[in-house]
């Protein structure tokens, strides 16, 4: 591309701060450097993270301007020094949680995701070869990476460990979907909790990622999907998508479920807010885990995922409840935060 080795200049819909609205205006991205590439941005869409994680920084990490959004799909404008497994015209989706292939989490036999160089962290915002940013404004001020990917703009820089190549033919509109949300909940219900036919599951909160828990079991064949939200409207979004019973924890005064049982942990908590347990409580066959990107590892079993979504096995076409385009996104977070959306797809 005639870009190639050069400075953009594009959109950017930059943060300035916590409880401020984006602000959309021209910003520089320079050329990737070795191990990255720089992608143009077909479609991005809106996440509870990219707020959230916002909250739990100090106050001086609230006071860089920050390129957010970490849901995206694209296409590859030009790639760095030492990356081969891309090129230019390469369709892909970036990934917040990355995956080198080399360190000792990747190449361990024990079930994780989590790399040593790239695994997701909220705080971090700047490129890891040489710990500056790709991102300047129109006066040259940087403006800082956001969860290894920053995709609010027309064209973002990514490590070659956060970007994931995807089938030419698959609809780049829905691919952006399995970059954060679809795969964290759907993961969970597949790799996590491995979700066999005939077994109950509750899901607790039916935003996107647990919707996307639902649908991860209910395409392993689970027999009863108990959706739990305070939102009554939930109801209707969740039976279309796979839920067999629904419970509003306001409306009830007795426990959901005693006795064994998996709770599995997903999501960016902004709060130090602790979780009550006496240990006995564990006696009785229960387990607490984590997921992260629904244990997922990233460029190595995203392609896969990708496919099945196309062969029908993952309905994505529910998930995507608002298009909207770039302009408008701060009436994107809006639809998010008065739980009128589950994702709004951005077209940039």
């Amino acid at each position: 591309m005639a870009s190639n080795g050069k400075v953009i200049t594009c959109r950017a819909a930059v943060a300035y701060g916590p409880g401020q609205p984006l602000v959309v205006e021209q910003v520089q991205v320079d050329p990737p450097q070795k191990m990255e590439v720089r992608i143009k941005i077909l479609f991005t869409s809106i996440c509870h993270t990219d707020l959230s994680a916002w909250k739990g920084e100090s106050e001086a990490q609230r006071a860089y301007p920050r390129i957010l959004g970490h849901e995206a799909s694209g296409v590859v404008e030009s790639v760095g020094e030492g990356v081969i497994d891309m090129k230019e015209g390469d369709h892909v989706v970036p990934i917040f949680n990355g995956e080198c292939g080399d360190c000792i989490y990747c190449k361990s036999s024990k079930k994780t995701n989590l790399c040593g160089k790239f695994r997701v962290n909220p705080f971090k915002s700047v490129m890891n070869s040489d710990g500056k940013v790709r991102f300047r404004n129109k006066d040259g001020i940087p403006i800082y990476h956001f969860l290894n990917t920053s995709t609010f703009s027309d064209y973002t820089v990514v490590d070659y460990a956060c970007l994931v190549k995807v089938d030419p033919h698959a609809p780049l509109d829905k691919m952006t979907l399995i970059s954060c949300g679809v795969s964290t909940g759907l993961g969970a219900a597949w790799n996590t909790a491995d979700v066999q036919t005939g077994e109950t599951v509750a899901v607790f909160g039916l935003g996107a990622v647990g919707l996307a828990v639902v649908e991860g079991a209910r395409s392993r064949g689970a027999s009863k999907i108990i959706g739990v939200d305070i939102n009554p409207e939930k109801r209707i979004k969740g039976e279309a998508i796979g839920i067999t019973d629904f419970i509003n924890p306001k409306e009830i005064d007795v426990p959901v479920h005693e006795g064994w049982g998996m709770a599995i942990v997903l999501g960016i908590h902004p709060t130090p807010t602790l979780l009550s347990l006496h240990p006995m409580e564990l006696f009785d066959g229960r387990r607490i885990v984590a997921s992260v990107f629904g244990d997922f590892k990233g460029k190595s079993q995203l392609p896969l995922f990708a496919k099945q979504c196309m062969a029908g096995v993952v309905k994505l076409d529910e998930f995507i409840t608002h298009r909207l385009p770039f302009e408008k996104i701060n009436e994107a977070f809006q639809l998010l935060i008065d739980g009128k959306s589950l994702r709004c797809l951005l077209h940039l």
